[in-house]
């Protein structure tokens, strides 16, 4: 005779229940993706098999490496150069202003290192949204994909803004303009119109369109250009101080007028005029030989725009006490004041050709993020279709560009210039853990195959091993499976790397609110310190002496980062002092941003993503 279920039975079989369902929540939150998943959907999608319901096909590979330079070159050498040499020489760093650009490039280095190695280990579109999932869990991929796409509309919009201006000096003036290229004021409206930076905005999404190769065809003619005008004045300018006696190093206040402080504030700004190189990054998925290509793409492009800036600032500074020097339009004035007003046209023309190369650095990366987030199921399906003839994702780049050029047309972006940080910030933050988890904690997955759902198909690892995974797996907030584990001392080791990790970040945390949130009491703010400092250092040494996984080490494909865990452990310092230091009304705006994006991945991108009940069995890596 069946037994009669009593309340209290019902009862706390749907306690049972919701306890469940509530931890299947939150573990989707921490949820990973194997490392080749998102590549061998593409693969898949190439031969003709279905990719997550998407149209897609594998992007061209078709990039070498003075391609990637021309990209990165191109997306880092913005008009910052023309306007932050005259701002940070008088408001921080006098004439040591090229020791300023030389700490905010290695600073930036630190960073494009992170990136070397995770873009060789994880060659696919996405850069630190593809490297994030991987490594930490889908909801933090989610968030850096939110904020990249954010980034990159704004700072597309905000340069092509930018260029109707430089455009201007070239007719006489704004209102000697073509009369569709001219201005457009509405009463209703604070911002007036400007059409201008909306056709560059379409014109630059077509020339997208037509392939990579092409794009990076003409960003490399551009750059080079651009380049010419920074040689140009390098050169002349050199001449001219020479004949002066480097004139504006004879300063009674010496090298130093504001000290070290001013040196180093001095390259916290300027260390904005280093982003851009990830989206080098972004394209790896479709460069021949990215294991060997990437790393140099980077390392070159950084050292090349290392090396303009400081010597353009060397120069500039030379020609003009640094006092003197015109916050707006430094360069060209410096060589207004020696009798030379044919230059401010060559200089003008730099202007240009580097805001252009910059709207094509800012809008490429933006359709390959989207076309990543849609192979994950985290957005329609429709995102991640790949034209078969120009082997781009046409659909994505142009809603991208329709979405930057209404941005540009009727808003002043120049307020909005914040966010564009927050973005590249948080992602450069996360790659920094990623190379951590990679080195100390590598996800199990890190080596398997996604079975379809349904599918019983046996999943192997790239090494060949099909063994079950002898070592309990464990997300970053700890749950373990209950597989039997044979190497019980691994397992702990990796465990103490996680928690060595974690304990990290929140070190870093600490450290960088004791000094950035100076209403608290100085007292509160010492303690502070000092406790974040003590956590800090002494996690990172017990990572340090915890050893990297041996798998791992085994697993690269190519350049690995040099001085794990000093170089991502100070990476991430800097990092995070900067995002805690844009000012509360940009992160207000990004709050909100970030809020639309939690609401769509809670009932649209948890739901749909590719891994929800998605089987797979992990393998060993050992």
């Amino acid at each position: 005779m069946a037994r009669r279920l009593s309340w209290q039975d019902l009862q706390a079989s749907g306690s049972a229940i919701a306890t469940r369902l509530s931890l299947q929540d939150l573990q989707c939150l921490v949820r990973r993706k194997p490392a080749c998943s998102a590549a061998d959907r593409a693969e898949s999608s190439a031969a003709g098999a279905p990719a997550g319901g998407g149209k897609g096909r594998h992007l061209a590979k078709a990039l070498s490496v003075p391609d990637l330079i021309a990209i990165g070159v191109g997306s880092t050498i913005g008009a910052g150069i023309y306007v932050l040499v005259g701002t940070v020489a008088r408001e921080h760093a006098g004439p040591a202003l090229t020791l300023s650009f030389l700490i905010a490039g290695i600073a930036a280095a630190l960073s494009a290192l992170c990136y070397a190695e995770l873009s060789c280990r994880f060659p696919s579109a996405g850069s630190a949204y593809h490297y994030s999932y991987i490594c930490i869990g889908e909801s933090v991929a989610w968030l850096i994909g939110w904020a990249l796409i954010l980034e990159y509309t704004i700072g597309g919009s905000s340069v092509a803004r930018g260029i109707s201006p430089n455009l201007a000096l070239f007719f006489g003036g704004h209102e000697k303009l073509p009369f569709f290229l001219t201005q457009i004021h509405v009463k209703w409206l604070e911002t007036p119109l400007d059409p201008c930076a909306a056709i560059l905005v379409l014109i630059v999404t077509a020339l997208l369109c037509l392939g990579i190769k092409e794009s990076s065809f003409v960003e490399g003619i551009i750059t080079i250009a651009n380049v010419i005008v920074m040689l140009f004045v390098i050169c002349a300018g050199g001449y001219l101080a020479f004949q002066n006696g480097w004139s504006g190093y004879n300063d009674e206040q010496g090298y130093f007028p504001k000290g070290v402080a001013g040196v180093l504030s001095g390259s916290a700004t300027l260390f904005f005029a280093y982003i851009g190189f990830d989206a080098v990054a972004s394209t790896a998925e479709e460069v021949k030989n990215p294991q060997r290509d990437l790393p140099w793409g980077m390392c070159l492009t950084l050292s090349l725009c290392c090396f303009l800036y400081m010597m353009v600032s060397i120069v500039i500074v030379g020609l003009v006490p640094y006092y003197a020097l015109d916050p707006n339009t430094p360069i060209s004035s410096a060589f207004a004041k020696y009798g030379m007003q044919w230059a401010v046209y060559i200089i003008s023309t730099g202007a240009v050709f580097a805001l252009i190369a910059s709207l094509i650095g800012a809008i490429l990366p933006q359709p390959r993020i989207v076309m990543a987030m849609a192979r994950d199921g985290l957005l329609p399906p429709l995102f991640s279709a790949v034209d078969p003839t120009t082997q781009i994702p046409t659909l994505s780049t142009i809603l991208s560009g329709i979405c930057a050029a209404i941005l540009a047309l009727f808003m002043d972006v120049s307020e909005l210039a914040g966010m564009v940080s927050v973005g590249t910030l948080l992602a450069f933050t996360m790659v920094a853990i990623s190379v951590l988890i990679v080195r100390y904690a590598p996800p199990n997955e890190i080596a398997t195959k996604v079975a379809l759902p349904g599918s019983s198909e046996s999943l192997t690892s790239d090494s060949g091993y099909s063994e079950p995974d002898e070592e309990n797996s464990e997300d970053l907030l700890g749950n373990v499976q209950d597989i039997p584990t044979a190497n019980e001392a691994n397992k702990i080791r990796r465990q103490k790397a996680i928690a060595c990790i974690i304990l990290i970040f929140l070190g870093v945390v600490t450290i960088v609110s004791s000094v950035s949130f100076s209403f608290f009491p100085l007292f509160l703010r010492s303690i502070a310190g000092a406790f974040g400092s003590l956590l800090l250092v002494s996690a990172t040494i017990a990572l340090w002496f915890i050893g990297q996984d041996k798998s791992s080490l085994r697993q690269t494909g190519g350049f690995m980062c040099p001085f794990v865990p000093i170089l991502p452990v100070c990476c991430i310092l800097i990092n995070v002092y900067l995002l805690m230091n844009l000012g509360i009304h940009t992160w207000i705006r990004v709050s909100m941003w970030l809020a639309v994006g939690a609401i769509i991945y809670v009932f649209y991108g948890r739901k749909y993503s590719s891994l929800t009940g998605v089987a797979y069995q992990r393998i060993s890596p050992a």
